[in-house]
């Protein structure tokens, strides 16, 4: 796997290496070894899937607190999506940026989330289809979220945002709450 950094501190972008012959190829897609050898997370507890059927679908800003503070890694495997991470940890030098990624069934590239961070994707087709690891399993008591168009952020999203949850869209603003992990 090729270890890609990203302009946030911690989180990676994953290409995978394939090996091919005439039937197609093979690929890790994630070795604990060189997860450990870069410092990341490696003991997962859950693999996640969610399917969406409408381009311009935003899911998220969703972050775990304390304990179960999740570590991701997060990958495309029908359609495309962009994935857009904000690093909410308090002591971070990239505290409150973030970063776009698209991911998709074609570049099969991966995003490594540690944990700390909030996490959004908006789907650019119909029928997508993302797959990821978590580190921690689901804790409801835990659960927070940014709201995706929060000025503080100044997240420039590709598309209009044509589909949302209740919840996902009523998240509130980081300078009437202040950062929910501080």
């Amino acid at each position: 796997m090729i270890f890609n950094k990203t302009s946030l501190k911690d989180a990676w972008l994953l290409d995978i290496e394939p090996h091919g012959d005439a039937r197609g190829f093979f690929a890790r897609t994630m070795c604990k070894d060189e997860f450990v050898e870069h410092g990341l997370i490696s003991d997962y507890v859950q693999q996640n899937m969610s399917f969406t059927l409408y381009k311009g679908t935003l899911r998220g800003m969703h972050f775990q607190r304390g304990t179960a503070a999740e570590a991701k890694l997060v990958r495309c495997v029908k359609g495309a999506i962009v994935d857009v991470i904000v690093d909410i940890r308090c002591n971070s030098t990239t505290y409150l940026k973030h970063e776009a990624f698209e991911l998709t069934e074609h570049n099969r590239r991966q995003l490594y989330v540690p944990a700390g961070f909030a996490h959004s994707f908006q789907t650019l087709t119909d029928d997508v289809e993302v797959s990821y690891l978590v580190s921690a399993p689901y804790t409801p008591s835990a659960e927070g979220g940014l709201l995706y168009s929060d000025p503080v952020l100044g997240i420039k999203w590709p598309l209009e945002v044509t589909n949302i949850s209740e919840k996902d869209a009523s998240w509130p603003l980081i300078e009437k709450g202040a950062n929910p992990l501080c």
